[in-house]
């Protein structure tokens, strides 16, 4: 299984891109995503909501489940991915693509503090 090195990771399976305008990115890992199977909906926070670090801020459903999404770093959502609300499916075919939202991190510490791809790679073994 795939694990970009420019990404950085959660224990509980969220991707982290670091963007040119010092947003970050969130999506669900294709491991999350393989063991949730096919998705179909996405419930995103609203731009403009605090999230705190490790709290459920969103929620993925699948055929056969329904998983939380929790906030990667403390911070302000600034953007959800209207494409990826409209057709979830589009997680099923690239979930490092498939970003959920965007956050302006309070602390880019916590950023740095997340998972290397090494680490996430020996994570899911």
């Amino acid at each position: 299984m795939s694990v970009p090195a420019e990404l950085k990771y959660t224990q509980s399976h969220e991707w982290v891109r670091v963007e040119a305008d010092g947003t970050v990115a969130v999506g669900i890992t294709a491991y999350a995503q393989d063991a949730l199977g096919d998705i179909v909906f996405v419930d995103l926070p609203a731009v403009g909501t605090e999230l705190s670090a490790g709290k459920d801020c969103a929620v993925v459903e699948s055929v056969k489940a329904a998983g939380d999404i929790y906030a990667p770093v403390s911070g302000e959502v600034v953007a959800i991915n209207d494409e990826v609300k409209d057709a979830p499916e589009s997680i099923n075919a690239d979930a490092f693509s498939a970003w959920l939202f965007k956050l302006k991190p309070a602390n880019m510490a916590e950023v740095d503090a997340l998972m290397s791809a090494d680490d996430y790679a020996k994570n899911i073994g």
